[in-house]
């Protein structure tokens, strides 16, 4: 059993290439940096979509979260004075067996990739950004209503609050961030409040307790 992340950039033909370029090298660094950390492997193709395995399920969503947080918190220099993200993705979570090939992700096969790239396919029309498919109707029930939610949270983030939860996903402490990004913990602290951090460690949790069974 693996978990399939297919992903890919809302409206990225509206991006400046030079901005789309920079997205595309955070997730590259991204993808290398969990590589590292997890038992996961990532490519990207067509220039702007993504596709990953991640052998252990129970931490697909922190991944995918973690992904999404790192694209909106990378500022477009043509619009400095915003503090809205002005890139976004939308990925979809496949869940089941899976026969893949380390060398190529993108040809590879089972139940997972197909779950993931359906359910990708469909999200648009659905208006939802981050989606579960599994082979159990009761758990994707559940999981339809949460990550709902989840999307009308994330869609919510400035540039700020993404790059706060960004690096508390990532494991580091309210005083680390602050110390990093020359702010107050205070700050850091309203931040993360601003974000619904703590209801998205509940998700994570009951996500990472549902797939560890």
């Amino acid at each position: 059993m693996v978990a399939v992340l297919t992903a890919d950039l809302i409206n990225s033909t509206s991006y400046e290439k030079t901005f789309l370029k920079e997205v595309v090298n955070v997730l590259k660094t991204e993808f290398d940096s969990i590589s590292k950390e997890q038992d996961a492997l990532f490519t990207i193709f067509r220039g702007d979509s993504l596709q990953g395995v991640v052998k252990h399920p129970e931490d697909a969503l922190h991944i995918a979260l973690r992904l999404k947080a790192a694209v909106l918190k990378v500022q477009d220099p043509n619009q400095k004075k915003s503090n809205m993200p002005v890139a976004d993705v939308r990925i979809a979570i496949g869940i089941g067996e899976a026969d893949y090939n380390v060398k190529a992700i993108s040809e590879s096969n089972g139940e997972a990739f197909h779950y993931s790239g359906h359910t990708l396919d469909a999200m648009k029309a659905e208006n939802k950004k981050l989606s579960l498919k599994t082979g159990n109707e009761n758990i994707n029930s559940e999981f339809k209503v949460s990550l709902k939610f989840l999307d009308s949270l994330t869609d919510k983030w400035s540039i700020a609050s993404a790059e706060v939860v960004y690096y508390l996903l990532k494991g580091m402490k309210e005083q680390q961030i602050a110390d990093l990004l020359k702010r107050s913990q205070a700050a850091i602290n309203l931040r993360k409040k601003a974000a619904g951090w703590e209801e998205v460690q509940l998700l994570l949790h009951r996500f990472n307790q549902v797939f560890s069974k």
